[in-house]
Parts: C-alpha cells; structure tokens; sequence
C-alpha cells in the first residue's frame, strides 16, 4: 500500500468556473478512486486561488468588494463537487483558511534566510490573465502567447528570488526523472526551458499595484507577496506546515508519491518555480507531475477572462454527471487539445454506454429473466468480483486516462462476443427439447455473464461512480434470491444545447 498526496491547481475566482477546470477535476478525482481501489492510503485537496489581482480587478468592475466578490466566486467553484461527483478530502481557501497565511510567511521567511532574496528596481511586460511577465522573445506582437491580450509595461521596485541559483538543481531533478511528469512532451517542455537559462524572478507586487489584496511581504508592508508563490504554497498550508505540521509529515515528508495534476498553461510553475521554492526552504519536492491540454470549443481555449466558456453544471444539468465524466475520460487526447461539442459528447455517451454497458446489462437480465425466471445461476465465475486487473494500474501510473476508458469497452465487446459465441437462446431451446446438458452449459454461460457484468461495475466505479454504483446495485439479488427485471440503465441522449462563446 503507498500513501499518495494529490492535489489539483487552484483557480482564479474572476469568473463563474468553466469546462476547462471540471476536465482537471474529473481526471484527479478518477485517479484517487482507482488508487484508493488498489488499497492506497490517498488525500485528494482542492482550493481557490483568491489573492490575483485580477480577482479584484473583476470586483472593482462588479463593484463590490474584493472579499465580497471572491467568497461568491469561490463557492461556485467548491460546488462543482457535487455535480462532477468529486470528493475532496479537504478544500482550501487562500484568502479565508487560518491555515495559509502561516505557511506563506513561514516559506518567505526560510527562503530569506537562505539569502534567496533581494530587492531592485525591474520594468517588464505583464499579463494579469497570467499573472506573470514575459520577455519580448516569449510574445507575440506584444501580446501574451496564453491569452493573446495586449500585454502591459509595469515598472517598480520589487523582491526577487535567486531562481537561476537552483538552474542546474532542477535541470537534474526533471532530466533524471526524480521528479517525474507525464505525459512526455510536457516532460521535454519543462526541461528545454530549464536549458534555455533561467532568469531570477519578481516575487512581489507593490501594495498600491496590487490594490492593497494579498498577503504582505513579512517586514516590508509596501509589497504583496506575488499571487504565485502565495498560491503554489496551498499544497502545504492545507496540512498545516505553518502550524503543528502533524498533517504535513505525514502526508508530505513522509508520503510515498506527492502528485500534482495541472493543466499545461501552469507548467513552468509546478515544474520549475515551485521546486525551486522548495529547494531554497529545504523542504521535499513533488515527485509526480501530470499534466492535461486544454479543451476548446470551436477551436478556441476555454478562457473565463476571454468570455469563452461552457458551463459545466449547465452541461451536467442537461446531460448527467455520467455523459459529462465519460467524455471527459475519454474524448480527451493525453497531450493535444480536444474540442468540446455536444454532438460529440452524446455521441460518446450513446455508444461506449447506452448501446454498449447499457444494451449489454439489459440483455443478460433479460436472458436470466427468460430462461432461469430471473434467479442468477451457479457456475464458474459467477460470485467472483476481482479486484482492478493490473492494466488499470499501469494506465493510472502513466496517466493514460484514456486506456482506462478502452478497457472498459474492450470488455463489453467481449462479454458480446462472448452471447454470440455461446449463444444462449439455442442451449434454452435444447434444454427445453430434453437435453440436461445443454441446461448445465446454459447456467454456466449465464454465470458468467452475470460475473463479467459485476467485474464491470467494479471497472467502472473510479471513472464513473455512478453508474458503476447503479450498475452492482442491478446485479444484487433481492431477499428471494431474484434479479430486478432489466430496466434501462443508461438511457440514450439527444443533444439539446450549445456551448456559448
């Protein structure tokens, strides 16, 4: 049994959440269930990234205060729970959790004392939907490459941090694998920009800039710490490294894997700044690293500062958590973007499990209806529910979400294959014509049936809890030892809206 950490990125709250962060979200929560199904001890956090200074330039155009606008925000982005079926273990707010604040001033005060730190003057090109500067080689016609907004020329004094100090530290770690990201072109991402030098890094804002929202650099009230290094430190302030710590040893220093799921925009961050972080406070780093695209919808990146979003809940609303889980699963490529439409997401739905898990169930119970009157036989297979199969494990390591769904539906075709080849309604008909044998074969094959469904549940519970749920229930026998009558358990869609630019 390992002890994993896992955590998801936490969002700006600058907007309602859209179908972008509900991919991560499903992604990460599908992972927990299937570590937790192979026995691992896991906790699963989520949060909100409240302190961005575009949260509160979205307050001051709401007019309504900063605090005020963020706690509206941010429940929407907790809610999500409940329709994407995702459980946190904990849920962390960066500008309300007693936690945070602690550990933010904690990290700042052991890099200082590192001599990490150090103070001038600095003029760049800023991106507030990113929060970061850029150099001029990393935008296009002035524009940021991630939001393709005109960037702004700032200039201030602010704190930096020695990153070009940990250069050839991280260059190790991320070549050797010590801290490992899946997929492999985000792997090769990461280190090419390690080798294309790493410059130091403004890690404060003033106050006045900064409309007085954030935490305050320790001994200098005139700055704010930079919303990223406040954000990346939610991984440990949620298990209290400001305070007792009797959460973090536990599940950081003394965890066997310490995962973070991103989507690929914050790359630099989690792989690069973040471990450098750590290294200047002389605390362990992540060591995994998973990394998702971006959807789309009619080619462009779901952005809530760009207005181009889907409403997950509208979606789930229409749809069901179970359709939303399994495009999201399954539609999206490991390291290339995907187009959300509801065409294709009910066209996934119909085909992988209303014609496939769907169709499947209702023709075995009605099978053992017609011919055993709807009690389930013995034979071989029958009673046995095994654990997940170690291919599930295997594509869990490598994140390869995708194979997971494969598997699913290569053993709905075989259980098909399996009717056809045995086919059942000609062992019946000679069991009826007096043949003893055939009826023998025909519990067997039906056994087994029964068997192959139950071992589907279970393939499907981490992906889809629902369906998997509703699934074992069917199969359960009631107290006279009889099936449900076949009902349909995945009915079909029709698409019914569209996403909104």
């Amino acid at each position: 049994m390992s002890r994993r950490y896992l955590t998801v990125s936490i969002p700006y709250v600058n907007a309602e959440p859209h179908l972008g962060y509900a991919l991560e979200l499903v992604q990460a929560d599908a992972l927990v269930r299937l570590y937790r199904a192979g026995g691992d001890d896991v906790r699963f956090l989520g949060g909100t990234d409240d302190h961005a200074l575009k949260n509160a330039l979205a307050a001051e155009t709401a007019g309504v205060p900063t605090q005020t606008f963020v706690d509206t925000n941010a429940a929407r982005f907790e809610a999500l729970q409940a329709p994407l079926d995702v459980r946190f273990d904990d849920f962390i707010r960066t500008s309300t959790d007693p936690r945070h604040r602690p550990t933010v001033e904690a990290l700042w005060r052991l890099t200082a004392d590192h001599g990490d730190f150090y103070r001038r003057r600095y003029e760049g090109r800023y991106c507030v939907g990113c929060e970061q500067f850029y150099s001029d080689d990393e935008l296009d016609d002035g524009r940021c490459p991630e939001h393709d907004t005109a960037t702004e020329t700032v200039a201030e004094d602010n704190w930096f941090f020695r990153l070009s100090r940990y250069a050839a530290d991280i260059e190790r770690l991320l070549a050797s694998g010590q801290i490992r990201i899946e997929p492999e072109p985000y792997a090769n991402e990461a280190l090419s920009f390690v080798r294309s030098g790493l410059q130091d890094i403004s890690v404060s804002r003033s106050k006045s800039r900064a409309r007085g929202w954030g935490i305050p650099v320790p001994d200098d009230p005139s700055q704010v710490i930079y919303v990223w290094w406040d954000a990346l430190a939610n991984y440990i302030s949620a298990l209290d490294f400001g305070g007792d710590r009797v959460a973090y040893r536990h599940w950081w220093e003394e965890a066997d894997e310490r995962i973070h799921v991103i989507g690929k925009g914050i790359l630099r961050f989690h792989a690069v700044y973040w471990p450098a972080l750590l290294l200047s406070a002389g605390q362990p780093l992540p060591t995994t690293i998973f990394v998702h695209p971006y959807l789309t919808a009619n080619g462009r990146k779901l952005s809530k500062s760009g207005g181009n979003v889907v409403d997950p809940v509208a979606v789930v609303d229409t749809y069901g958590t179970t359709a939303l889980r399994w495009w999201l699963l399954v539609d999206v490529p490991r390291a290339a973007d995907a187009d959300f439409t509801e065409a294709r997401l009910v066209e996934r739905h119909d085909t992988d499990l209303a014609n496939g898990v769907g169709n499947l169930t209702n023709r075995v119970l009605a099978m053992v209806h017609r011919y055993r009157h709807g009690t389930s036989p013995r034979g071989e297979g029958g009673d046995t529910v095994p654990a997940l199969p170690d291919a599930f494990a295997v594509a869990a390591e490598g994140f390869d979400l995708r194979q997971l769904a494969r598997l699913v539906r290569e053993h709905v075709e075989d259980a098909n294959q399996l009717v056809e080849a045995t086919a059942p309604w000609a062992l019946a008909k000679a069991e009826r014509a007096g043949d003893p044998a055939a009826g023998k074969v025909l519990d067997t094959c039906l056994a087994e049936l029964l068997g192959r469904l139950r071992q589907l549940s279970t393939f499907l519970a981490p992906l889809l809890p629902g369906l998997g749920s509703a699934l074992a229930a069917a199969l359960q026998p009631d107290d006279h030892g009889e099936l449900a009558p076949p009902a349909p358990l995945v009915p079909r869609l029709e698409p019914t809206i569209s996403p909104r630019e």
